[in-house]
């Protein structure tokens, strides 16, 4: 989820895990673990049959011959086969009975901080807190899963409302959290509202209820959702176009999205980051309609640090050079995203607000109006400072809030975020992963054989 630039929240750093289980924990998945049981009943079953052939006293060759294996069942057979299924509403929990989900991709720091890598006392930081990780990774295979199936899946003809509910029920079955249970939501769920934000349009934008609108071949839409496991937030976005003449743009996220993540590291100044990710990215140009575009980066938007149900922290990962001298540190998460426009490279607010998020430092204040203060009651047991928006609201039932949200809003209790937007005519393109900084290695935890 983007963040612009000049947002500053509460800043909490946040624990790690062990990195000693680090290679074991890819399991073998349901479906093998299943077959392999079946086979072995299978021989089991065939041995018995041969000693009781034995048994029966026949002296003939013939007789102590041993009888032929039945052939094994093939995988996939068994009534409990635990796959998942299309569209996706298995809970990973089940496909990953152990609790040990696939850890991300592993970056080995470099240079002066290459040392952590084998250094004891970062490792033993690395083992203290393993439930950090389990719920990380939890998350990041609930993205992995849903964003596979909807990459596979969305067409164009297809209507906003379509796709997004499409993605969020898979969240909702996938974490095993529908969220219509009071607090349900705040152990799992969505971390944020999915954003489907169409051409010039760069962020924040979702479809309210009544909205019709049908993704055409023409368009570039940016998919960003998050999912979250005890406030443990994933947050990863990509691009998708149904005409290969947006290919560069779609690149031109990619490779800066990428480089970003290759320059994070413990003690790099976000200056340094920003510089690295423009040059990636202002390499690239498209031609649409026979005219060529510089691909800009959208220089107002930022990626974030990540802190328990906040999706924005008090840090920004600028996208442009720059003279921020702050440094990531050990310990923190961060959303690396980028966002190339053939525009002007610079966003403003537009169109109707659908996104909104309790602030964290929220002030106690005296609210008159009945449906503001039953609202807040709503936000506060259901999503806490986790972001919503209107469909949401309507999922629980509640009807004619606006009146008491715009109260929330005007008291500065809750913050709204508008769509941003480039010029109209423009096209602009998002990638994003979530890193952690572990102490003794940088983990991608949300990379996947996607993207």
């Amino acid at each position: 989820m983007a963040a612009q630039a000049g947002v500053n929240t509460g800043l909490e750093k946040l624990n790690l895990q062990d990195t000693d289980k680090m290679n074991g924990d890819r399991q073998l998945n349901g479906t093998d673990v299943a077959a392999k049981a079946e086979g072995e009943v299978d021989e089991s079953d065939d041995e018995k049959d041969d000693e009781h052939d034995v048994a029966q006293g026949n002296g003939t060759a013939a007789a102590k011959k041993k009888r032929k294996r039945k052939p094994k069942k093939k995988k996939g057979s068994s009534m409990n086969a635990k796959v998942q299924s299309d569209p996706p509403r298995v809970p990973v929990a089940n496909l990953f009975s152990n609790g040990q989900y696939p850890e991300g991709e592993i970056c080995e720091y470099r240079d002066e901080n290459s040392y952590r890598t084998t250094n004891e006392e970062k490792r033993h930081l690395d083992r203290m807190n393993n439930d950090f990780l389990k719920e990380y990774r939890q998350g990041a295979e609930v993205h992995r899963q849903v964003r596979q199936w909807a990459q596979k899946n969305i067409k164009p003809g297809q209507t906003l409302t379509q796709i997004a509910e499409g993605i969020e029920d898979g969240v909702r079955a996938l974490t095993g959290h529908q969220g219509l249970e009071e607090g349900d939501n705040l152990v799992g769920g969505m971390g944020f509202p999915t954003g489907l934000s169409l051409n010039h349009c760069a962020a924040h934008y979702t479809p309210n209820a009544g909205n019709k609108t049908v993704l055409q071949k023409e368009d570039v839409m940016k998919v960003d959702f998050g999912v979250h496991i005890n406030g443990r937030i994933v947050d990863s976005a990509f691009t998708m176009a149904f005409d290969p003449v947006y290919d560069n743009l779609l690149a031109a996220a990619k490779d800066a999205t990428n480089t970003g993540i290759r320059e994070a590291g413990i003690d790099v100044r976000m200056s340094d980051i920003g510089a690295a990710i423009q040059e990636a990215m202002e390499s690239y140009e498209v031609e649409i309609k026979g005219q060529t575009y510089p691909v800009k980066c959208i220089r107002n938007l930022n990626g974030h640090d990540i802190v328990q149900y906040s999706i924005h922290g008090g840090k920004s990962v600028p996208i442009v050079k720059g003279g921020d001298q702050t440094k990531m540190e050990e310990g923190e998460t961060f959303a690396i995203e980028t966002f190339g426009s053939t525009g002007k490279g610079y966003v403003r607010d537009d169109m109707e607000v659908s996104h909104y998020a309790k602030r964290a430092d929220a002030p106690n204040t005296s609210l008159r109006l009945s449906s503001a203060k039953s609202l807040l009651s709503t936000i506060n047991k259901n999503f806490g400072t986790l972001p919503f928006c209107r469909r949401y609201l309507d999922r629980l039932g509640h009807d004619k809030y606006l009146l008491g949200l715009n109260n929330l809003v005007s008291s500065g209790i809750v913050d709204s975020y508008p769509p941003l937007v480039d010029v109209k005519g423009s096209y602009s393109a998002q990638f994003e992963h979530t890193i952690l900084l572990r102490p003794t290695v940088k983990e991608v935890i949300s990379r996947g054989d996607d993207f």
